[in-house]
């Protein structure tokens, strides 16, 4: 696969902020901000740190599928929180998908989303083997 793929998540927000969930170019993907929006729309597990996680990292996993890759190919994770004091939360449900894999991780906390309802972003970036 050569040039750049784009692949999108249907997140209401990726026409109005112009971005997509993830873009290939070559065997790099990279899986932008990924908010606990639920499959049906709203937030997932609202005041659950780490339900919402899990949920940033169903989105992000479906994303890396549709671009070819997989959780494997991970090389880099972002945990971002709106309130560093519960970052225990996150790491159990980053621990559990990334747990053998172990890329490299930094978990931040940041005043605030899009959505008030939000305490968890991922981002991810993934090289797959040639």
């Amino acid at each position: 696969m050569s040039g750049r793929t784009l692949i999108s998540s249907g997140s209401y927000l990726e026409p109005v902020i112009g971005f997509s969930r993830a873009v290939r170019v070559g065997n790099i993907v990279s899986v932008g901000g990924t908010a606990p929006i639920a499959a049906g729309g709203g937030t997932a597990a609202k005041g659950d740190v780490y339900g919402q996680t899990r949920r940033c990292l169903e989105i992000i996993e479906k994303a890396l599928r549709d671009a070819g890759s997989r959780l494997e190919d991970v090389t880099r994770t972002r945990i971002i929180l709106t309130d560093i004091a519960r970052w225990e939360d996150a790491a159990r449900a980053h621990a559990e998908a990334f747990g053998s894999i172990r890329p490299v991780t930094t978990t931040m906390a940041v005043t605030a989303f899009v959505d008030p309802d939000w305490l968890v972003e991922l981002e991810v970036d993934a090289v797959i083997p040639a």
